[in-house]
């Protein structure tokens, strides 16, 4: 009987299969990419092209000051970073890629509509200051509601846009019948990221020129018409698209192993060797779970076969009985995390863009007579650094080394990790420098009590820290996603690739407080804050020097977690196509790039669905 039932699931299972095979034949393809792609290009553009100068508008027509606002745009941002882990999440296990890419489009579309609406309505927002008697209205709470449901909305749109995008994607292309599968898939994640770091560079440039020059009612206007578009473009190909159901989860799972080891709690572990106590995956590796972190070993532990186990040899009850894999891959996580949690300063530092962006205004940003970059454009720099700095690395050092010693030379992850985290300190103390410089430069002057003076200073003095920004994240970030690949198994590739964007976001909190803290802290006793919003009477560069001390405490404690971690797992690589050197690097690229640029919260990586 038992074995007829095992039967019959498992023809089930082949005809479902089968069934998808033949879906993938006549649906998916090269013809559905332009349109996938479009609706994250464009996604990312009206997102990033909103984000940049939004400081200046709350300072400007929210008369909110420097503080607030800048603590406003790291909770917009924090947000955007966190909802596609729960985007990746609902995905995975109810929505499907196809539904939850749709719901979020609207909800983007929304978001920007409202936005758009705050620029055009004059009710909706605070009426402009009195110039005789130089007083501002606060805004009222329906005034800040209507603003900040609209940054919610955009944050739902890109939880759910930017973690299932690239996999959606690579649904369409996945055909393991095809000899040339792995270059079809390699090549769209190539187009995949160019077109993700051309929307952001249009966001930084185009649409930032468009809000400096023809005001928030035309630029806010333009990311909503891409919207539209984006949305229109994705839903025009819905009859051509591969749309898988949704499945399990892993952090489903993770959850079940915490609640298992809670539940058996009290129960005694096995000898080490007594293989037989234990539930695993059939054909599993392990035998046995690791001894480390043994308290977890309970949630594998198998209490009574015939209640716990199916004649299939799954479990009746995933949240009764978990498997060793799954123990394993909680332990995998729950061990990266020390070293992960060292890359959380390096991301406060790079988040802060609202004050370069006010230095930026206060300097002369003229190339030509007629022409001046965009205050909200400097951040460029950074992706063109980091972007330059790959391809130089491995087309150009990596291979000249390579040849000078005869052998494959690479630098490892946890050394690149340290050299970014150095690189990230002294961006922070070349900000406190130039910022020391302009502002002394401003009394001078006899701008003190005028932050909206411009002077006589080229705004190119702050291209060295938007270098030293790219470069840190060029070593660290990058580092940081290839680490955790090759440190978790493959079954944990969508985890590897969202927790950048995850300490992305814990980095806009703890960046919130901070500026929060420092405020409150050198505003006693009537003093000016060092983050007024009179960039000339504050001490912005005191707060960089801040940054750059906490980055040099945070560079020690790297040194001790890598110290404890030990040696990482070799990482294994190809040697059969021509130019392999530089295929690893480029498809950690694309995982950086969209937490970096689109923050995907639960990317799909290469080896983990097409191996």
């Amino acid at each position: 009987m038992e074995e007829a039932i095992s039967d019959q699931r498992e023809t089930r299972q082949q005809e479902e299969a089968a069934n998808n095979v033949q879906e993938r034949r006549r649906k998916g393809g090269l013809i559905t990419m332009p349109f996938i792609i479009a609706n994250e290009a464009f996604e990312k553009v009206a997102s990033y092209g909103l984000v940049t100068n939004m400081i200046l508008y709350l300072m400007k027509d929210y008369h909110l000051g420097v503080a607030k606002g800048t603590n406003v745009l790291f909770f917009w941002t924090a947000a955007t970073n966190f909802m596609p882990i729960l985007g990746a999440f609902l995905s995975d296990s109810y929505l499907g890629r196809f539904l939850t890419i749709g719901l979020a489009s609207f909800c983007s579309l929304l978001g920007m509509f409202l936005l758009w609406l705050t620029a055009m309505i004059p009710k909706v927002k605070p009426s402009p200051c009195n110039i005789l008697t130089q007083s501002c209205e606060s805004p009222t709470t329906a005034q800040m509601t209507l603003l900040i449901s609209s940054f919610c909305f955009i944050s739902i749109g890109a939880g759910g846009i930017r973690p299932c995008s690239i996999a959606f994607g690579a649904d369409q292309l996945d055909r393991k019948d095809n000899p040339n599968n792995e270059r079809v898939l390699e090549s769209f994640f190539g187009w995949y990221y160019a077109t993700s770091a051309i929307a952001v560079v249009i966001a930084l440039t185009a649409i930032v020129y468009i809000q400096d020059h023809l005001g928030w009612k035309v630029g806010f206007g333009v990311p909503a018409i891409l919207m539209v578009l984006s949305v229109l473009l994705f839903f025009i190909a819905s009859p051509l698209y591969v749309k898988l159901k949704a499945s399990s989860s892993l952090l489903t799972g993770f959850a079940q192993v915490a609640v298992v080891a809670y539940k058996n709690r009290k129960l005694a572990l096995p000898p080490p060797n007594a293989s037989w106590c234990y539930h695993r995956q059939k054909d599993s590796l392990f035998i046995v779970p690791t001894s480390k972190l043994r308290f977890m070993n309970k949630a594998c532990l198998i209490r009574n076969p015939e209640q716990d186990i199916a004649p299939d040899g799954s479990a009746l009850n995933p949240w009764s009985l978990c498997t060793i894999e799954q123990v394993e891959e909680l332990k995998a996580l729950i061990k990266v995390l020390p070293l992960w949690s060292t890359g959380i300063m390096m991301s406060i530092n790079i988040s802060q863009n609202s004050f370069p962006l006010l230095q930026a205004s206060s300097m002369d940003r003229h190339v030509t007579s007629s022409f001046q970059i965009p205050a909200g454009s400097f951040g460029t720099f950074t992706i063109i650094t980091l972007a330059a700095w790959v391809v130089l690395y491995d087309r150009v050092l990596i291979p000249v080394a390579s040849k000078m010693k005869g052998k494959p030379v690479r630098l490892g992850v946890k050394l690149r990790m340290g050299i970014g985290l150095f690189l990230s300190c002294m961006g922070m103390v070349v900000s406190g420098l130039v910022e020391n410089i302009r502002r002394r430069r401003a009394i001078r002057e006899g701008y003190l009590n005028n932050g909206q003076a411009v002077l006589e200073m080229s705004a190119m003095w702050l291209v060295p820290q938007h270098c030293l920004n790219g470069l840190a994240e060029a070593f660290n970030a990058i580092a940081q996603t290839e680490f955790f690949y090759s440190e978790f198994p493959k079954s944990m590739s969508s985890i590897a690739a969202s927790l950048f964007g995850l300490g992305m976001a814990v980095a806009n909190l703890l960046a919130s407080a901070i500026v929060s803290a420092v405020d409150d802290i050198t505003s006693k006793g009537g003093k000016e804050s060092w983050v007024s919003s009179n960039i000339n009477k504050g001490r912005y560069d005191n707060y960089y020097w801040l940054l750059a001390i906490m980055s040099l405490v945070n560079l020690v404690y790297f040194l001790v977690c890598s110290w404890a971690y030990g040696p990482c797992v070799d990482r294994v690589t190809s040697v059969g196509d021509e130019g392999n050197d530089v295929k690893d690097e480029e498809e950690e690229l694309l995982h950086l790039g969209n937490s970096r640029v689109g923050n995907e919260g639960n990317g799909l990586k290469k080896e983990e669905s097409f191996s």
